[in-house]
């Protein structure tokens, strides 16, 4: 299979949904990253968002819909909370996981009974979804365990030959994934964080919990919470302030080749086998930054990446999250 990249335009999104209702595989932006897209009612269209990706078939995939209605196709018991929800941060960045109708099958839900359902904040997204006539089911487009792309290049380089076609939207402008939200718990519980952060969500919830156990129950109704994820190909360090410069050290005295993600310290020493790339302190820049650093510090050939650890607070949870993940063993 030839994957084709088209920049966006109104033929390019009308060529994507055509794919999209025969039953076939687009990349295409959002706001958060690129999802990798397939009709979400279509069983057989689902399966190969699986076997594109290498992704486990017990990973749920989040289901992507393009106005506030479709979510009682998907979701059969809706409290008044979650309208709420969707009234202030749809659309956008949260991801809410509620009882699954029979319309939505096992195949999309990783055969749980609940469906994680969000309305992107991209409008290409959107149209894209008008224009298919039918909820997209969308994971992240890059191999499973690699870090999420936020650039049609990054899904070029992971899905080339293994999906029809890549919509290039350019850079996503958030850079991590949404917040997951599981209303079926009271209180409800954030699986994952990301772009709609807990101090938000308390403000409109009050108690809202966080998901404390990849190992429990309530981990599997959400992607991103099991295995590892995330991740580079060099080998990730994660490194207190105070503890970057000696394991740095460490780390070039083995004779490996180094690369540091940096925000807050100092690095006095700069061989050559040390690349060292300055994250800013504003954390949404951070955030939009992270997938993109770690390819390019892959692409330099390092074997060890030491990431300074950033506070966590708002996004820097999800910074956070995401680097934890991308450290396990598996």
């Amino acid at each position: 299979m030839r994957t084709e990249v088209l920049s966006v335009n109104d033929a390019a999104i009308a060529r994507a949904a055509q794919i999209i209702r025969s039953g076939g595989l687009v990349a295409f932006p959002t706001e958060t990253v690129y999802g990798l897209g397939a009709d979400a009612l279509n069983e057989d269209a689902v399966r190969k968002i699986f076997i594109a990706k290498e992704r486990p078939f017990d990973d749920p995939l989040i289901v992507h819909i393009a106005a506030a209605q479709q979510l009682l196709l998907l979701a059969r018991h809706i409290p008044q909370r979650a309208w709420e929800l969707v009234k202030k941060f749809w659309p956008g960045p949260l991801t809410l996981v509620l009882p699954k109708t029979e319309r939505v099958p096992a195949v999309t839900t990783g055969g749980l009974e609940t469906v994680a359902v969000r309305m992107p904040g991209h409008p290409i997204a959107r149209q894209l979804i008008e224009l298919s006539g039918c909820p997209i089911a969308a994971p992240s487009a890059n191999r499973f365990g690699r870090p999420s792309p936020t650039t049609a290049q990054h899904v070029l380089e992971d899905l080339d030959g293994r999906i029809e076609l890549i919509l290039d939207g350019g850079p996503t402008p958030i850079g991590v994934e949404s917040t997951v939200l599981d209303l079926t718990q009271d209180p409800p519980m954030i699986l994952r964080p990301g772009g709609v952060t807990l101090e938000v969500l308390q403000e409109i919830l009050g108690e809202v919990r966080l998901l404390s156990s990849a190992k429990s129950e309530a981990a599997k109704r959400s992607p991103g919470t099991r295995w590892r994820h995330y991740a580079p190909r060099a080998q990730l360090v994660l490194a207190e302030p105070a503890e970057l410069e000696q394991i740095v050290r460490e780390l070039l005295k083995d004779g490996k080749r180094v690369g540091v993600m940096i925000s807050q310290g100092r690095l006095p020493c700069s061989p050559d086998r040390l690349s060292v790339i300055h994250m800013p302190s504003d954390l949404s820049e951070y955030a939009r930054l992270l997938f993109r650093v770690l390819r390019e510090l892959d692409a330099h050939g390092v074997d060890v990446i030491v990431v300074e650890a950033v506070e966590e607070h708002g996004l820097g949870r999800a910074i956070m999250d995401r680097l934890r993940k991308a450290c396990q063993s598996s």
